[in-house]
């Protein structure tokens, strides 16, 4: 063990990590590592290779402030958001300062500092912890009958293996989320026949996806001009919060209307048009983008299995289901999701006292802005609780929690704080805001199970209010509600 305590550590090299490291080079702090359990750096974009992998978010808007990029399409696909984020690392020389194959076992503080051990049993010290492994990071599968005797290729799509070719294969995907709608048209084409298995329909809307000239693109991303389209983007995106929050009637005219308008538009057969219809308030899952989801389905080597026609088991040679039986397959692909909230953090975090996040989290997890928590001194967590967003980019959030995070960190380096938490009342109080306001939300009332949900059914992913509303917080620090040990 390298017994020098580092003024920060940073788990995680996504762009939650980049944003806390540029924040970091920017007030003259170079003392920090970062810690990568993979054997790359980039995070999510960088480990999410399935095919039709993409942003559904602007472009413009889905990047680092103060680093602009000539994309080439409206909505980024995977490579050039990984190549957007490799060029980030290189122009502030990251690399040097990543350290791979580093997985974190436990962080523990120590009075006045935080031991964080490895999964090797190497041991770490840092002033300053800021965890950046991103919500997304947990893959689930879940528990189904028999899943172990099925003998063909099978892989979460978080961890695409590419030496399996589905050319000409009999192929299932379990999902129709998010990864799903992407993977499915990209695939459908090259397999023999492909299964869809859906639980729940998800409310879908016409993708505006563009391809910019290449001429117009290094136009495009000319800072003044780069700085527009974003500022443009982020009040178009932003002014979706009304409906989210305060108007079901503006919801149904902005949402599910163009959604119903886009099914009937794409899919002709009124018996599909049932199954893919959800049952469930628009907004209240994800809403999802795609021209080409519903064409997909209707191939002649697809076929969909709803909730009616559910996996009974899982055979040596394929699954079992409810009313189609058994059914052979060669692959199956599981795009059924992450842990985005239960399994925030996903190794042991020991606090003051001997104080176990995982038992002040045993009710449902809480932070102050989403980022601190009491007991935990000196220790951020980057996109923690109640941070999602279901209508802009979440790199606006990340950004405005290090706003917050850089108030700390110069208590403790400017002014030589030994130790900072917020208070138990400041958490509290924050936490019952965020959860009155949240009754407001679709997410609440919205009449669907989600990811947002933990499994209590507490919406623990999402912000309930404007974005504008989080930064103005996460800006105003507010000395008195922390406490500060010098």
């Amino acid at each position: 063990m390298d017994n020098k305590i580092h003024a920060v550590v940073i788990i995680g090299t996504g762009f939650g990590g980049l944003s806390a490291a540029i924040s970091l080079r920017k007030k003259g702090i170079n003392d920090f590592l970062m810690l990568e359990r993979r054997s790359f750096a980039g995070g999510t974009w960088l480990q999410n290779t399935y095919p039709g992998a993409a942003v559904d978010v602007y472009s413009p808007l889905y990047s680092l402030s103060g680093h602009p990029y000539p994309w080439s399409h409206l909505f980024a696909k995977q490579n050039e958001i990984a190549a957007y984020t490799l060029d980030i690392i290189k122009q502030h020389s990251l690399n040097e300062l990543i350290q791979l194959n580093k997985t974190v076992k436990e962080a523990k503080w120590e009075n006045d500092f935080w031991r964080i051990t490895l999964s090797n049993n190497e041991q770490v010290l840092s002033k300053i912890v800021i965890n950046a492994t991103g919500p997304l990071s947990t893959p689930v599968v879940p528990e189904f009958a028999n899943i172990d005797k099925f003998k063909g290729a099978h892989f979460h799509c978080n961890d695409w293996q590419h030496n399996v070719d589905l050319g000409n294969k009999t192929v299932a995907i379990i999902g129709s989320g998010a990864s799903a709608v992407q993977i499915i048209p990209a695939i459908v084409k090259k397999v023999k026949e492909l299964h869809v298995v859906q639980r729940t329909p998800h409310w879908i809307l016409p993708r505006p996806d563009l391809s910019i000239p290449i001429f117009l693109r290094n136009f495009f991303a000319l800072a003044p001009i780069y700085n527009l389209i974003r500022w443009l983007a982020y009040w178009l995106l932003e002014l979706r919060v009304i409906a989210f929050k305060y108007s079901e009637t503006l919801l149904n005219l902005v949402g599910k209307r163009p959604a119903l308008r886009h099914l009937k538009r794409q899919v002709k057969s009124h018996k599909l048009r049932e199954k893919l219809t959800p049952e469930f308030i628009i907004g209240c899952k994800r809403i999802l983008i795609s021209n080409t989801y519903y064409p997909a389905l209707q191939r002649v080597n697809c076929t969909l299995h709803d909730s009616h026609d559910h996996i009974v088991e899982f055979t040596a040679k394929g699954i079992r289901f409810e009313k189609s039986g058994e059914i052979n397959l060669d692959v199956v692909i599981f795009a059924t999701g992450y842990n985005a909230v239960d399994a925030m953090i996903s190794y042991s975090v020991i606090g003051k006292n001997g104080r176990k996040l995982s038992c002040q989290w045993q009710e449902y997890p809480r932070a102050y802005l989403g980022t601190s928590m009491p007991n935990f001194p000196n220790y951020f967590v980057v996109t923690g609780p109640n941070t999602g967003i279901g209508h802009t980019s979440a790199i606006f959030v990340i950004e405005s929690q290090l706003t917050y995070i850089m108030h700390c960190i110069h208590e403790i380096i400017g002014n030589k704080a030994l130790a900072i938490e917020p208070s138990e009342i400041a958490e509290s109080e924050y936490t019952t805001m965020i959860h009155r306001e949240m009754s407001k939300t679709v997410w609440s009332y919205g009449q669907c199970t989600s990811w947002y949900q933990n499994a209590q059914g507490k919406v623990i992913a999402m912000f309930p209010g404007f974005t504008f509303t989080f930064l103005r917080m996460c800006k105003a620090f507010k000395p008195h509600h922390h406490i500060i040990k010098r």
